[in-house]
């Protein structure tokens, strides 16, 4: 499993034409969540994966999602699961199919939202526009 997190001020996911996810933070900032899953992840490493999301210190102040009570706008993201080290054509192969990898994302945001945060999301397997206005620009790659 790996995530970009993205420290932003505003997020949003449209899908032909309509807003189906948006956070608009100026103040304590948020986090934009591209997940992919692995075809070979463990049952369990979505915890992992909810936990970084959600104490990872990457806010303003060196504070936490969870810290500052900023909103998460979380999209699932196969791509990030591409092989490219050798050709010109990324390999998807290791990407989870949609059926294990859709109630793993549904997972990370219901940990996130148990644990006090708003959770805006993107639609799962529908061509998403993702807009952005990084804060930093200060982004990581977490793996799990």
């Amino acid at each position: 499993m790996k995530a970009v997190l993205t420290r932003v001020t505003s997020a949003s996911v449209t899908v032909d034409g309509e807003t189906v996810g948006a956070i608009d933070c100026p103040d304590t900032g948020g986090i934009l969540a591209l997940v992919g899953i692995g075809r070979d992840d463990a049952d369990d490493a979505w915890k992992t994966m909810a936990r970084k999301i959600a104490e990872l210190r990457i806010l303003d102040g060196e504070l936490s999602a969870t810290d500052a009570g900023a909103p998460v706008l979380l999209v699932s993201q196969f791509t990030l699961m591409g092989r490219t080290a050798k050709g010109r054509r990324p390999s998807w192969s290791d990407a989870a199919p949609g059926d294990r990898a859709a109630p793993v994302i549904d997972a990370i945001a219901a940990d996130l939202r148990t644990r006090g945060l708003t959770v805006e999301t993107g639609r799962f397997g529908a061509h998403m526009e993702v807009v952005s206005v990084n804060d930093g620009p200060f982004t990581v790659l977490v793996e799990c």
